[in-house]
């Protein structure tokens, strides 16, 4: 279940993914939440200079891996505009992070994306927990996914 909370946390990840648009990137912005509730590492997409894995939720699970305890790590919550795609997912596994709470599914996402005639993603979108078993996730939301989907469309 999304709180009010996790929302304030999702419409910081939107703003990140606003800045990534801004700076000629997929617009896509994640947050690492600690145990205490606060902002542990925050950055947005990075692609546009080449490197397809510049991903903002791969770069919290290697920040994460080099500066969290495990016990950190699995109690600190990941707060990301668009759901993780498979290499994500598999790197939040990897390390230990905790719950993820997005605004967007990647089912939306290719959805809107598709509308609006962009290509479809080079990789299959695969549910979080088809990834990463048993891993608490919770998402889409209605009011920030709005705004993704109003980011998609200014791509």
């Amino acid at each position: 279940m999304i709180t009010d909370l996790d929302r304030e946390w999702l419409a910081r990840a939107v703003d990140l993914a606003e800045q990534a648009l801004q700076a000629g990137d997929e617009p896509y912005g994640s947050v690492l939440v600690g145990a205490d509730g606060t902002e542990l590492f925050a950055d947005h997409n990075r692609i546009s200079g080449g490197d397809s894995t510049r991903h903002p939720e791969f770069a919290i699970a290697r920040w994460a891996a080099e500066n969290l305890t495990p016990e950190g790590r699995a109690h600190a919550v990941v707060y990301t505009s668009g759901e993780h795609c498979a290499m994500c997912s598999a790197a939040h596994g990897w390390v230990g992070l905790g719950r993820i709470v997005y605004a967007a599914s990647s089912h939306q996402i290719g959805q809107w994306r598709a509308a609006l005639g962009h290509p479809p993603a080079p990789v299959t979108a695969i549910p979080i927990q088809d990834v990463v078993p048993g891993i608490p996730v919770d998402g889409p939301d209605a009011e920030q996914g709005a705004r993704v989907r109003a980011l998609v469309a200014a791509m």
